[in-house]
């Protein structure tokens, strides 16, 4: 597993497979995106399509710049459903969050999420050596909320009027963390739920 903290790793699993966002995505995104047309919740990041280059190009920049480690998210048929990142790198703490995550339509509530997740705690705890990963979501995000709990996260509590939506709107953050100590057993509740999803 690789330490390095400016190029996102390629990471696989039994349903997804997590690699590097190049600009020859393009296409996967804009085809998982419309699956399920995302970009209509107004408090996520999904781009529409006509967006798409322009929300690469942003991805690629935060990347070079070395503030995110950005992922297309494959399913187990090679498919581009989504995408996802490691954000707020802190090498010196060390820790990452989490999050701009998002999947198509067709394989949300399957299997496809618990892997990721599983994948990139891993990689964050077992080969960056994080003392903590954290998660962030809009309060309206009611099913992200949701999900950042059955990881095992704890929410800390709430920044209110932290940041801005899409939209324009301010927004107030929920904030949730896993840290080292627990993750053995975030680990095993992951496994737990993979193993009820054979076939993703």
């Amino acid at each position: 597993m690789s330490t390095d903290w400016s190029t996102p790793p390629v990471l696989q699993g039994r349903h997804v497979r997590l690699e590097p966002l190049q600009p020859g995505h393009a296409d996967g995104i804009a085809e998982a995106a419309a699956d399920g047309k995302l970009w209509e919740l107004w408090f996520t990041s999904v781009p529409r399509p006509e967006d798409v280059g322009a929300w690469l190009e942003g991805a690629l920049a935060k990347q070079a710049a070395g503030e995110q480690l950005v992922f297309v998210v494959r399913d187990a048929a090679g498919r581009v459903v989504g995408s996802t990142r490691y954000y707020e790198l802190l090498p010196e703490t060390p820790r990452v969050c989490i999050g701009y995550t998002w999947y198509a339509r067709s394989v949300q509530r399957t299997g496809l999420n618990t892997d990721a997740k599983l994948l990139l705690l891993g990689h964050a705890f077992e080969a960056l050596g994080c003392a903590s990963v954290g998660f962030h979501t809009s309060t309206f995000n009611t099913a992200s909320r949701a999900a950042i709990a059955r990881l095992g996260a704890k929410e800390e509590g709430i920044l209110r009027q932290h940041m801005r939506h899409r939209d324009g709107s301010l927004r107030d953050t929920v904030c949730f963390s896993i840290l080292d100590s627990e993750w053995p057993a975030v680990k095993a509740g992951l496994q737990q739920k993979l193993e009820r999803h054979p076939h993703g």
